[in-house]
């Protein structure tokens, strides 16, 4: 039988952070967010106990969300984490010199034998092993929006992940009731590199005048059975994190990933998809 780690730290209380600390609690561990400042912890929590209200009323926790928010704490610093933190998770923003920074500090914190897990959607686990003392107990865990509801954990393992960390995050993911894919480091991953190559394409289009961004989704949703189209996907991802990816895979993996100019226009205006308001649809 699988079991969730008792202790779990998450660095970063966003949208993600708050996700992967929900999804945690909800599966018995007790959860450490890492968050500074008054504000953003205050925030952290409010998302966190939203999403365990709405996952009871639905029916999906086997205890009350009263019961599984008291296993969720916030401190200000990574060097706050408690030290036999079974594992931790970093879910900062996608730059790497922050994520290579705070993974370092979370090593220093917690003891020898905790996993640490980057949530990258598409940076280097290899070039971010690199900071740490410790890289055999490092690797991927690349967690899906909105965590709770998504079936998927791609796990990413680095040239000096060891099996048995590897194994222990497998037995997590099942823990979670998730899905596992086990893809080696490489620019991307599988799930970004693919999602990206089609968003890219489908943003092209829209650029050359083929067709409406309604026209292209409903083509990929209703004849090829993808649950939503690439620019309703491109629109809740952020049209500023695609970008982000497409400047990184079009600078390791070449020029088939560069970023449409209308990808870089609407980023400039402000036209960031779902959380702005505004992106290829109007929300």
């Amino acid at each position: 039988m699988t079991s969730a780690p008792k202790t779990v730290g998450v660095i970063g209380g966003g949208r993600m952070g708050a996700g992967i600390a929900q999804a945690f609690a909800a599966a018995g561990s007790v959860v450490t967010v890492v968050e500074s400042g008054t504000e953003a912890a205050a925030a952290a929590l409010e998302r966190i106990g939203a999403g365990l209200g709405r996952a009871e009323e639905r029916g999906h926790l086997g205890e009350s969300a009263e019961r599984v928010i008291r296993r969720v704490s916030v401190v200000d610093t990574v060097g706050d984490l408690p030290a036999d933190t079974e594992l931790v998770v970093e879910a900062v923003p996608e730059d790497a010199a922050l994520k290579a920074r705070v993974l370092k500090a979370a090593e220093e914190a917690v003891g020898g034998t905790t996993v640490l897990a980057t949530n990258t959607s598409s940076l280097s686990v290899a070039d971010l092993a690199a900071v740490l003392d410790r890289p055999d107990r490092f690797l991927g865990m690349h967690f899906f929006n909105p965590v709770p509801a998504s079936a998927l954990v791609e796990i990413v393992v680095a040239p000096a992940t060891a099996a048995h960390t590897v194994e222990a995050a497998l037995e997590w993911t099942k823990a979670l009731g998730k899905h596992d894919v086990v893809v080696k480091d490489s620019p991307g991953f599988a799930s970004s590199r693919l999602g990206l190559a089609l968003g890219l394409e489908a943003i092209r289009m829209v650029e050359e005048g083929v067709a409406a961004p309604e026209a292209i989704d409903d083509a990929m949703r209703l004849g090829y059975k993808h649950p939503m189209g690439p620019l309703r996907l491109t629109d809740l991802v952020g049209l500023d994190v695609r970008l982000a990816i497409a400047e990184y895979l079009h600078a390791t993996l070449g020029e088939r990933f560069a970023p449409p100019r209308l990808l870089r226009e609407k980023v400039a205006r402000g036209e960031l998809g779902h959380k702005t308001g505004q992106g290829f649809y109007t929300w």
